[in-house]
């Protein structure tokens, strides 16, 4: 739905252990929210199949990550998995000034650094698992990563998911379609919050005049 009144643009963010369906509900978002476009990270890993650069991630090798660090064009960075990840600022600051939405996927570790630096911009979104062996069974599935890869993911899944009390809301991912309903009804909730929407006194001030 298009506001008749114009509002600042927000953050939406989704963070979940990884496996937990962080990216699938993202996707998901984006191709059913017109006014939602997603951050395109830079990181250092290298591609997995399929992925494009510059569509799903930039990448960038750690002598670029680190120049893009000291000159402060990013506005979170993270080291996950012996790899660098960090959301370049100019993008996100545009979009947020043309009441544009941007997704994140991204850890409790970003999530942490927007909030010292937009934090009124930020609606934080923890996606759960219904258990630990589905969490475990949805990793295998993907068959992206060998079993190391796997324990360690699970492993760290435990500290990702004792940061659940730091997020505004909270998805358990047991069915997609309803994990999907519910993240849209949180952003359409939170589009229409009156701080966002910068020029409501003026509009309302019109109604009234109107009335005249």
């Amino acid at each position: 739905m298009i506001l008749p009144v114009k509002r600042r643009g927000l953050l939406f963010i989704l963070s979940s252990p990884s496996g937990a369906g962080k990216t699938t509900i993202t996707r998901s978002l984006l191709e059913r929210e017109s006014q939602l476009n997603i951050s395109i990270s830079v990181t250092t890993r290298p591609p997995r199949p399929g992925e494009v650069d510059g569509k799903d991630y930039h990448f960038v090798t750690k002598e670029k990550f680190d120049q893009m660090k000291e000159n402060n064009e990013l506005l979170e960075h993270a080291k996950v998995f012996n790899n660098y990840y960090g959301t370049p600022l100019a993008p996100v600051e545009d979009a947020l000034a043309n009441s544009q939405d941007i997704i994140f996927d991204i850890d409790w570790q970003g999530t942490q650094q927007l909030k010292q630096k937009l934090v009124n911009d930020l609606v934080t979104v923890f996606i759960l698992p219904p258990s630990q062996s589905e969490l475990e069974r949805r990793l295998k599935s993907r068959q992206q990563d060998g079993d190391d890869v796997i324990r360690e993911r699970m492993q760290k899944a435990s500290d990702e998911i004792s940061h659940y009390s730091e997020y505004d809301y909270i998805i358990v991912n047991s069915d997609l379609e309803r994990s999907i309903t519910q993240a849209r009804a949180i952003l359409e909730a939170e589009r229409c919050k009156r701080r966002r929407l910068t020029e409501l006194p003026d509009f309302v001030r019109t109604l009234m005049q109107d009335q005249i």
